[in-house]
């Protein structure tokens, strides 16, 4: 038996290296000790089999995440942790549908995730095999960010629309990067690409209604501006970070 290690399985994938560490894919044997795979990190933390290495991955991150950011509650963190992840899932799967037409399938049963790693060295593809182009709604939004945002609401309490919120602001962060990249290399195409492709996926009721269509500003906040010295984002439906509420003035 060979284990294929920093190898890409099929080189139409290390395309993906030219777009930047968020794109890259890493394909084959994880080094080091077992990774847990998308799917048993999403499990339901009462019922999942737990990581050898991380116990719950999920907590894990968030834990790292919190740590990191200095974030002052958890479910600040929960929000940044969850919009890296959507951010590497989109940029994987339209970097690679708008850059060279295939789209690997993100099989999270195949999908190896390290926790404690940052892009590109966080997530593993065991088998690579692909799907049609379009599929890219099945494969990161059905496939990856509803299992994703149901475990991390089992976990903590958040709001649905904040996480689709923070998936929409991916996708679109994505595409900006594509056409930026598309713009900068004289390969319009790319960005035209991308841009046809995300339509079609902000049309889910999921999607949809996470940002505005004629500013392209989100409808609702990642909470960031709660970390010491975030501030607001560039798609902020915020202008500025709001105030604390006052405290109740005694009668």
């Amino acid at each position: 038996m060979v284990l294929l290690v920093f190898v890409d399985l099929d080189p139409r994938l290390s395309a993906l290296d030219a777009l930047g560490g968020f794109s890259v894919l890493r394909t084959g044997v994880p080094p080091g000790s077992a990774l847990p795979t998308l799917a048993s990190a999403c499990a339901d933390s009462r019922s999942g089999t737990p990581s050898e290495v991380y116990g719950d991955p999920i907590t894990f991150r968030i834990q790292k995440v919190a740590q990191s950011i200095r974030a002052p509650e958890v479910r600040v963190a929960v929000s940044v942790a969850q919009q890296g992840l959507a951010a590497r899932f989109w940029s994987i799967a339209l970097g690679a549908a708008a850059l060279c037409d295939r789209l690997p399938d993100l099989d999270p049963e195949l999908l190896h995730w390290d926790p404690d790693a940052g892009a590109p060295d966080d997530l593993w593809l065991r088998e690579v095999r692909f799907r049609p182009v379009s599929d890219l709604d099945a494969v990161v939004r059905a496939g990856l960010l509803v299992p994703l945002s149901a475990a991390l609401r089992s976990r903590h309490r958040v709001a649905p629309a904040l996480l689709w919120g923070n998936a929409g602001s991916a996708l679109a962060g994505t595409v900006r990067q594509l056409d930026r990249w598309a713009l900068a290399h004289g390969r319009p195409d790319v960005g035209e690409r991308a841009r046809a492709l995300a339509g079609p996926l902000f049309a889910h009721p999921d999607l949809s209604g996470t940002l505005d269509p004629g500013t392209l500003r989100r409808r609702s906040c990642c909470l960031y501006y709660r970390v010491p010295g975030g501030g607001v984002c560039g798609d902020c439906c915020f202008e500025r970070p709001p105030r604390p509420p006052r405290p109740a003035q005694r009668p």
